[in-house]
């Protein structure tokens, strides 16, 4: 009879077990479906975000620098136009390497700052066209930079063969040397001494010792 009711008590208390463990096991799937919905939630929210696109901020900034980029282009333009005398081919080089592309944001101030660099390069070298001492030199002793004057213009005193040789896009465009920068007018001069040195200046060009 003691062995019976042994017997009994222990089925009880095993009974008893596992329907604590049972219930443990309920409540920890009940928070876990309760968890569940909220990273749902959380999860929608992101991609939502994700998906509005760039802020206004990105917005503006992207624009400002698409503007930036062309003014750093104009500028590398007309700078490559005094130096060369003549505009750059549309597909020259130094424009089409570093055209405005779409991209990121990031992608695109990488951009505007090559080109920022460009256009300051590009203004301080035609700034400082070769031997601008001696030009300015020779620029003293000939006329002013407005000298219109027949037969010879401007501030270096190009006649219209000259002018013609080594400005002609300048001198179809602007008209005669009077008319052009002063710079625009150097790198003329520059042009031609490339071969023929400082020979069409021969009188002024010894008083300033290049000879």
């Amino acid at each position: 009879m003691r062995r019976s009711i042994l017997a009994c008590g222990l089925l009880l208390a095993f009974a008893g077990m596992a329907t604590a463990a049972a219930a443990a096991t309920a409540s920890k799937n009940g928070e876990n479906r309760l968890v569940s919905p909220t990273s749902a939630i959380t999860t929608t929210v992101a991609t939502t975000e994700t998906q509005k696109g760039p802020s206004r901020w990105a917005l503006r900034t992207a624009a400002a620098s698409r503007r930036h980029i062309r003014r750093y282009r104009a500028s590398t333009r007309h700078w490559l136009t005094v130096i060369n005398g003549r505009p750059p081919a549309t597909g020259t080089r130094l424009l089409a390497a570093r055209s405005i592309s779409p991209g990121s944001l990031r992608q695109l101030l990488r951009t505007e700052r090559r080109w920022r660099h460009v256009a300051h390069r590009t203004s301080w070298r035609a700034k400082h066209p070769p031997y601008l001492g001696d030009w300015l030199c020779i620029h003293r002793y000939e006329g002013s930079w407005g000298d219109s004057s027949s037969p010879y213009w401007g501030g270096l005193q190009m006649d219209l063969s000259f002018q013609q040789t080594y400005g002609g896009w300048l001198l179809r465009h602007k008209g005669t040397a009077d008319h052009w920068s002063a710079l625009e007018q150097i790198w003329v001069a520059v042009r031609a001494s490339r071969s023929r040195g400082f020979s069409p200046w021969p009188n002024t060009a010894r008083d300033c010792g290049l000879y």
